[in-house]
């Protein structure tokens, strides 16, 4: 079996109902705007407290203000919702208080995450005025971060290797292609060579260890997100490179049992760590399917499919409806192989999580007493993946569209 039944459960069969998703998507956000507060955003969620600290402003895109900022705005511009006020107006207020959660947990030196960081924050910013001011900030960050030793999305170069990309499709900007080409070929550099697994990879610097990640958080697979994106700005041959590169690893790391696919944590992980079989977007199966949605080509179809089928056999997460290790996230994975094949099953399978996890959000916000005001591990989040449900798309947030 390539997943743990306990991190699942049971799929409740709920016919599709659009109503019902965009009743969902109204109440969320409607939630979430009655909890702001000027001064400390949103109320941490008891799931997002680490240790006794219950007065910590959260801010981060991953699980913060700034991803809830994000996800408000994303769900008016594409006309899901109308917010009662501009989130995104007093942005200098969040960058600052993201800089002091910074300095709270001793990540002085981390302000150019594409995550956790002011990158994120200033792209907010930069979309909404385009000046000189927010390009050099903003370029001074991405370049600042290409020799970082995580050399994963979070943290790492292939976080600010997006940002780059994004901010090169919304300028056209020479100067955005340049730092992405660069940002590219530092990472090549840094590839290490696995004699025992045929494959390259690369070793993270992570959390005071050093890791050998796979996956779409923390592993080199989340790297093929920009490279995918952005192949067009490096030349015929150092494309051709990655994609040989990224396709061998995939393929030489997938464990395959009766059509299904999986992906362990680690290369070079403990014992411990592959017998968790995680089956969800940061770690396993879903993750590396949407990371690899736009690869080219159909040499990779076989696996990607299979990975869907360990998905859907799982059923959803308990950890509840997010889109880093919940159902959400699981969902994108079947909107990924709609768009992929156009096989209408896989979006019913995606519709089905998302009625599944409409409860999972009901049922939280009655347990804990209030919503979990997050986009990466929070109901906003989730907001968004209904919304593509809805339009039958798969634009994961903030890797697919910013």
């Amino acid at each position: 079996m390539l997943h743990d039944p306990a991190r699942h459960e049971t799929l409740t069969p709920i016919a599709w109902d659009e109503a019902r998703a965009r009743r969902a998507i109204h109440d969320i956000v409607a939630d979430t705007e009655a909890r702001f507060d000027a001064k400390r955003w949103w109320p941490v969620h008891p799931l997002d407290q680490e240790g006794d600290d219950t007065g910590v402003v959260e801010t981060p895109m991953y699980h913060g203000a700034a991803g809830v900022v994000w996800a408000l705005h994303y769900l008016q511009d594409a006309g899901a919702v109308r917010l009662a006020r501009d989130y995104l107006a007093d942005w200098e207020h969040l960058l600052a208080a993201n800089g002091e959660w910074l300095a709270s947990q001793g990540l002085e030196k981390e302000h150019a995450s594409f995550l956790m960081g002011d990158t994120p924050i200033r792209m907010m910013a930069f979309a909404r005025a385009p000046d000189a001011g927010h390009a050099a900030a903003l370029h001074a960050l991405i370049a600042g971060n290409a020799g970082h030793p995580a050399r994963e999305l979070m943290w790492g170069a292939p976080g600010t290797l997006l940002a780059a990309l994004f901010l090169h499709e919304r300028s056209g900007g020479d100067a955005w292609a340049e730092l992405f080409r660069a940002t590219a070929a530092t990472l090549w550099q840094q590839r290490e060579w696995s004699e025992q697994h045929g494959c390259a990879y690369w070793t993270q610097e992570l959390y005071g260890s050093r890791s050998t990640y796979l996956d779409a958080v923390h592993g080199l697979v989340a790297a093929a997100v920009p490279l995918i994106r952005g192949r067009h700005l490096l030349g015929e041959e150092e494309w051709d490179e990655w994609r040989r590169c990224i396709a061998n690893t995939v393929r030489r790391t997938a464990t395959v049992e009766n059509g299904q696919a999986n992906w362990r944590p680690q290369l070079f992980g403990t014992q411990r760590e592959a017998d968790k079989k995680l089956l969800q977007f940061c770690h396993g199966a879903p993750g590396f399917v949407i990371c690899l949605a736009g690869f080219p080509g159909d040499e990779l179809d076989d696996l990607l499919a299979a990975a869907g089928e360990a998905t859907w056999t799982a059923g959803p997460l308990a950890k509840g409806s997010n889109l880093c290790h919940g159902t959400g996230g699981n969902g994108y994975t079947f909107l990924v192989l709609y768009r992929r094949t156009g096989d209408p099953r896989w979006l019913e399978r995606a519709r089905a999580f998302a009625m599944h996890g409409t409860e999972q959000v009901e049922r939280d916000a009655a347990r804990y007493g209030q919503g979990r005001y997050s986009l990466w591990t929070g109901d906003p989040g989730f907001a968004v993946y209904l919304w593509d449900c809805i339009r039958a798309q798969a634009a994961f947030p903030t890797l697919d569209v910013f």
